[in-house]
């Protein structure tokens, strides 16, 4: 919307300059009330078995994740690491 109304009034917007101007203007973004009557419920099973599962991946292995993208994580600062992490405290 922004890059049509730069266009069309040749006036910059920002992206939400221009979210917040069609709020103004009682606009809304518009989500679908239902699914299409054409949707072919194989075919989404199909695609979700196959190319879904190929798309998405393995993704990252749980132990190589970090909050930080400059320094990996320590494992001396995990929770489960450190002392007690056996559980033993919380043994009755």
């Amino acid at each position: 919307m922004a890059t049509l109304i730069g266009r069309k009034f040749h006036v910059p917007y920002s992206v939400s300059g221009a979210t917040r101007l069609m709020h103004r203007l009682g606009f809304s973004p518009q989500v679908p009330a239902r699914r299409v009557a054409e949707r072919d419920e194989q075919a989404v099973r199909v695609w979700r078995e196959a190319t879904w599962a190929e798309v998405k991946g393995l993704g990252r292995p749980a132990g190589a994740t970090s909050a930080s993208r400059t320094r990996p994580g320590s494992p001396a600062g995990r929770p489960g690491d450190g002392p007690g992490a056996d559980g033993a405290s919380r043994r009755s």
